[in-house]
């Protein structure tokens, strides 16, 4: 059974840094896309980077410059490094991955979702 288990979230003061992690385990045979959502209270979960396979990233306009998606495939584990923290951010964040197991076609996992909270 795939699953995909969040870290790293947390309090944080606007200007700070936080580094979320997104592992991925399970009879796994390859990793597509992964990415990370958010959804604040009241408001839609909205995309906010995603990674392809061959390390290709797009990040949406109100994280771009601040933060950074990456991945490592031998762990097929994915990171969002946040920097220049803004209350605006705080959110649960969500990662999802395409994950191809052995003699099926790709499917879309979610995690749980991990708190950030940007606050003084």
């Amino acid at each position: 059974q795939v699953q995909l288990v969040e870290s790293g979230g947390g309090l944080v003061q606007p200007g700070g840094s936080l580094r979320l992690s997104c592992a991925a385990s399970g009879t796994i045979f390859s990793i597509n896309v992964m990415g990370w959502s958010r959804q604040a209270p009241g408001k839609q979960r909205e995309l906010v980077a995603f990674i392809t396979s061959g390390g290709s990233t797009t990040e949406a306009d109100s994280v771009k410059g601040r933060f950074t998606i990456s991945r490592d495939n031998a762990k097929n584990t994915v990171y969002l490094q946040m920097n220049s923290l803004k209350p605006q951010d705080t959110a649960v964040y969500y990662c999802n991955a395409d994950i191809v197991v052995p003699g099926s076609p790709p499917v879309n996992y979610w995690g749980q979702g991990t708190q950030v909270t940007v606050s003084s």
